[in-house]
């Protein structure tokens, strides 16, 4: 653990010994706690993407808030959701309306204006409908239902993707906040030790400057994560549909990545994807519609009865009527075509969007790979190496060999590390949400391959 710190106070000739030594060990203790500290919080962000590899249950973390609490938050509180789920019962009533039959039609009609010789009619009129009109009308709504129901799952796909990545977006929010504010105690330190040393004579004051630079860089890095921070929570917050997610901490617990299944698999269960389901419905829909467009040709039948009454002879009569639109002209042709067509469109676009998630499916799988290796790799060698050109930079600063100016590079390239190290959990973060959004909940995916 790097002791440059406490090795820059200790060469200070006019502090007492006993101070000197109790500031030393204070030192030491304070740094070997925040580099720890720094290794669990990107061990915490790594737990952020994960869930328990048996239960294949997703972590707990937000707040004292678990991200399946988050998602069963944001189906209830969500207002896009609430105004989709809606659309069931629109369906279902549009459902019931197509099932009625027509209304029949009661008329009244006057010959004559004049008292003693007016004839007057009554009559009532029920239309028939022919040709199974009534029938396709309820298949089309029925179609319509199916619909709704597989859509409202996509949306819900959609709204789990959207809270996982809010989700975890907060967590590494807040990983960055606490990294750049350890970065901060840190370089406070040493600074007042090159402070010391400067005064001790043992340094030059240009290293005072850079320890100064690299003061202010770091606390420009803490209001920065401060916004991201802000930002992150008032976008979970949006998602989930209330302000829950602003009220403590976000913790993380270690864990290993998730698991995902492979490509072949994958590719197996994309026929079974909410938005493949939905193309599938909706060109049964279409063809529902051209059934009810061919069934429009055959006019419908319109029967009446009623009774007449004639002023002039005092005498009441029945009267049976029959009509019938001639199909002369208009045959519902246009319709019929325009219909026909858009079953075609139908087909053409399940075809593209099975294309489409098969490539997105690749890509997001591709995305997971090198963000998985790149983990493995920060993890393995690259942290752990740039932890040790730190170490061996201070130990070098500490026995006079080396300038501050070596110890602020190899500090930089561990804080870049660090960065990229949660850049690629970002990345596969994301490719994990576009798993989500297309295959649902990827812990039950997991479970079965």
């Amino acid at each position: 653990m790097p002791r440059f710190f406490g090795s820059a106070v200790r060469h200070l000739p006019v502090w007492p010994e006993r101070i000197l030594k109790l500031q030393e060990n204070k030192l030491q203790k304070t740094l070997a706690v925040s580099l720890k500290g720094i290794i669990a919080l990107l061990a915490a962000t790594t737990a952020a993407i994960s869930w328990a590899g048996e239960q294949g249950s997703l972590p707990t973390d937000v707040r004292g808030m678990s991200i399946g609490s988050a998602i069963e938050s944001a189906l209830a509180n969500n207002p896009d959701m609430a105004a989709a789920e809606w659309d069931a019962s629109i369906a279902q009533g549009e459902r019931q309306q197509a099932g009625l039959i027509p209304n029949p039609e009661i008329s009244w009609e006057a010959e004559d204006t004049r008292s003693d010789t007016r004839t007057t009619t009554v009559q009532i009129t029920q239309p028939i409908e022919l040709g199974g009109k009534r029938g396709a009308r309820i298949q089309l709504a029925e179609r319509g239902q199916d619909v709704v129901a597989v859509d409202l799952q996509r949306k819900r796909n959609a709204l789990r993707a959207g809270v996982i990545q809010a989700f975890y977006g907060a967590l590494r929010a807040q990983a960055r906040l606490d990294l750049a504010e350890e970065s901060l105690s840190v370089a406070e330190r040493g600074k007042a030790a090159v402070d010391g040393r400067i005064r001790a004579g043992k340094s030059s004051p240009v290293e005072g400057t850079r320890a100064q630079v690299q003061l202010s860089e770091v606390r420009l890095e803490v209001n920065r994560a401060n916004m991201a921070l802000s930002n992150a929570y008032q976008q979970l917050d949006a998602i989930i549909g209330s302000s829950s997610s602003s009220e403590a901490k976000i913790q993380g617990d270690a864990a290993h990545l998730p698991r995902i299944p492979t490509a072949s698999a994958l590719q197996r269960l994309l026929p079974e994807t909410a938005e493949m389901r939905l193309t599938a419905i909706q060109i049964t829909q279409q063809e529902a519609s051209l059934g009810l467009e061919k069934a429009q040709r055959i006019p419908d039948l319109n029967i009446s009865i009623g009774s007449q009454y004639s002023e002039e002879d005092r005498e009441r009569v029945n009267v049976v009527g029959f009509s019938m639109p001639i199909p002369l002209f208009n045959r519902n042709q246009g319709n019929v075509l325009a219909a026909a067509r858009r079953a075609d469109q139908a087909r053409d676009l399940r075809n593209a969007t099975e294309l489409r998630l098969r490539t997105e499916t690749q890509q997001a799988l591709e995305q997971w790979s090198t963000a998985a290796k790149e983990v493995e790799s920060f993890e393995g060698s690259i942290l752990p190496a740039a932890q040790s050109a730190v170490d061996s930079a201070t130990r070098g600063f500490e026995m006079g060999k080396f300038s501050f100016l070596d110890v602020l590079d190899a500090q930089r390239a561990l804080i870049a590390a660090r960065t990229q190290y949660i850049q690629s959990i970002a990345e596969a973060t994301d490719a994990w949400v576009r798993i989500e959004r297309i295959f649902g909940d990827v812990s039950k995916l997991s479970s079965e391959f």
